[in-house]
């Protein structure tokens, strides 16, 4: 008698691929609504936004140029982009943007100095600093030590030119010159006459300017009030003094 075997019936093995599967799909929108519930919440907004070292550049101006604002994402902030916005500003010299968790932004500032004055025909002191860029003068006040800018066009290349030459000369050097005004010839075409506390006259070129200061100290602090000219060739004059005699004798 021949016996017949059953073939035996293979166990359900669970479908590992699948359920891997749905565990990868179950962790992606666990994910996904947490981080919606985070980007929701006010622990990932900008909270505070502190500007350090910016004397010509109020909150307001800083704030639009840079892009960035109070609630904004704080994790949408590109510390690059908002560095390089702000360095568009004629006023800022350097710039370096920090962010820390939770919402703070912290912006350090370096602004180009201030070399001299301009007072407008409305009375309006301003403030020119070593880029050229001309900014009111707030509560910040004037430096004594620096001249004042008189008759100069606002869109006077040589204008930037004495900034910048001002900027690279140390105070100690120009801190008698109080007033400067344009005086272009066409053997100069940046040509400028400086008066100085001390009451000289002279008269010398922007390009010139940095080399000559030296010479126009020696003569200040050794001589009496005169003309000195700083061009091709230095030279001084003193003024003609009149004295008491002579103004009677005239008379």
């Amino acid at each position: 008698m021949t016996t017949t075997r059953l073939p035996l019936l293979k166990e359900d093995k669970p479908k590992k691929k699948m359920s891997r599967k749905i565990t990868a799909i179950l962790l992606l929108l666990f994910t996904a609504l947490l981080a919606v519930i985070f980007f929701r919440s006010s622990i990932s907004h900008i909270t505070v936004i502190d500007f350090q070292g910016s004397k010509y550049s109020t909150s307001e101006e800083l704030l639009s140029q840079s892009g960035i604002k109070i609630g904004g994402q704080f994790f949408a902030v590109s510390t690059k982009d908002v560095e390089e916005s702000l360095l568009k500003l004629k006023t800022i010299k350097d710039v370096s943007v920090q962010k820390d968790f939770p919402g703070v932004i912290t912006v350090k500032i370096e602004e180009f100095p201030a070399v001299a004055y301009e007072l407008e025909q409305g009375g309006l002191l301003k403030a020119i600093l070593s880029s050229g860029a001309a900014v009111p003068v707030n509560e910040t006040g004037i430096a004594v030590e620096k001249p004042i800018l008189t008759n100069w066009d606002p869109e006077d290349p040589n204008k930037a030119k004495l900034c910048q030459a001002l900027a690279s000369i140390p105070n100690e050097l120009t801190s008698d010159i109080s007033e400067i005004v344009p005086s272009p010839t066409l053997s100069f075409p940046d040509r400028i006459k400086l008066y100085t506390r001390s009451r000289f006259e002279v008269i010398t070129a922007i390009s010139l300017l940095k080399s000559k200061v030296s010479y126009l100290n020696q003569i200040i602090e050794t001589e009496q009030p005169g003309l000195i000219k700083m061009l091709e060739a230095d030279s001084y004059v003193p003024f003609q003094v009149v004295s008491d005699e002579e103004d009677v004798a005239q008379e």
